[in-house]
């Protein structure tokens, strides 16, 4: 299971969730990989189309180690707080670069998935600070796009309303408790998928 910490903040919020839903899912035995995207040096896309002809993206820089990462986890676990009813910079900057992916996709026609046509399953941790209805709609669109040029599933989320202070989940009666029991049940539903397909 891949975690990849979208806050520009070490931990804040997300980081607390997604950590307590990596604790769940290798309690029942998942392998976890961590990637605190503020941690590395990831370029916008330049929209040079290069992509188109090769599937690959040219920009050299600490993207092309996350590219192999993306393509191989069985799940991925996105956590982002929302700034501006969007995810941050650091999770949007990884996530344009996957133009790559979506050329290889949808215009070059092949997996980008290395390990041939396995479904794998996606997950969006999110908090933000309004109330607001349509706080997270902007969000989840983006990361399912995200998603469905990795073919993988998108298969839920666990996004909270009103968390504005750093560790102000930690008041909320119930999240951190959710974020861990989805970890365990995204674990078991991958070993009894490997149990069936063996």
């Amino acid at each position: 299971m891949l975690g990849l910490f979208g806050s520009p903040r070490r931990g804040g919020n997300t980081d607390l969730l997604l950590e307590e839903m990596l604790k769940g899912a290798e309690s029942r035995g998942a392998k976890i990989e961590k990637i605190f995207l503020s941690d590395l040096n990831i370029s916008g896309c330049r929209e040079c189309r290069s992509c188109e002809a090769t599937g690959n993206c040219v920009v050299r820089d600490e993207m092309q180690e996350i590219y192999p990462k993306l393509m191989e986890a069985d799940y991925i676990v996105l956590a982002s707080p929302i700034f501006f009813y969007g995810v941050t910079a650091q999770v949007k900057r990884m996530i344009d670069r996957c133009q790559a992916l979506w050329a290889r996709k949808y215009i070059l026609k092949k997996s980008s998935v290395e390990k041939g046509d396995a479904k794998r399953k996606g997950w969006f941790l999110s908090v933000g600070g309004s109330r607001g209805a349509k706080i997270f709609e902007g969000a989840i669109l983006t990361v399912r796009y995200f998603f469905d040029a990795l073919n993988v599933e998108y298969a839920g989320e666990l996004i909270f309303r009103g968390i504005d202070g750093k560790g102000a989940i930690k008041e909320h009666p119930s999240a951190l408790k959710e974020a861990f029991e989805a970890g365990q049940r995204l674990a078991t539903t991958w070993q009894r998928r490997k149990k069936y397909m063996s």
